[in-house]
């Protein structure tokens, strides 16, 4: 699988990514950390409706590997959800920038994003320069 890594996105060093349109944030996990974890086999999100808090655990993806925590790049309220997903959580190999996002939310503050990694700084700390 080759690693992509999308210059939209930002990145936390814990693997999600943050896609800001206006004020609303479409967040997922890289294409490393679904190739560091393998096959994932179940995928727990909140509701919509549901407020994130910036670093704070929002759910977890679990592969035959390990059980990750997924932390929140941005503070704001889950919209959307993609029940794709959770349902065949194996789909997130197949496109995790793309189909295989995981929440959409309403960010509280955009600045937020200011601390989180560019695609070029992301690429640096997984590839270990």
């Amino acid at each position: 699988m080759t690693l992509e890594y999308p210059d939209d996105l930002k990145y936390l060093d814990s693997h999600e990514y943050a896609r800001l349109d206006g004020e609303i944030a479409t967040i997922g996990i890289s294409a490393f950390a679904i190739d560091q974890l393998g096959d994932i086999v179940f995928l727990e999100l909140p509701d919509v409706g549901e407020a994130i808090a910036q670093g704070e655990t929002f759910g977890t993806v679990e592969s035959v590997k390990a059980v990750e925590d997924l932390k929140a790049p941005l503070s704001g309220t889950v919209i959307e959800r993609n029940n794709a997903v959770i349902e065949a959580p194996e789909q997130l190999a197949e496109d995790p920038y793309g189909e295989a996002w995981m929440l959409k939310i309403r960010v509280n503050n955009v600045d937020e994003l200011d601390e989180a990694l560019s695609a070029d700084e992301y690429r640096a700390l997984t590839e270990g320069e």
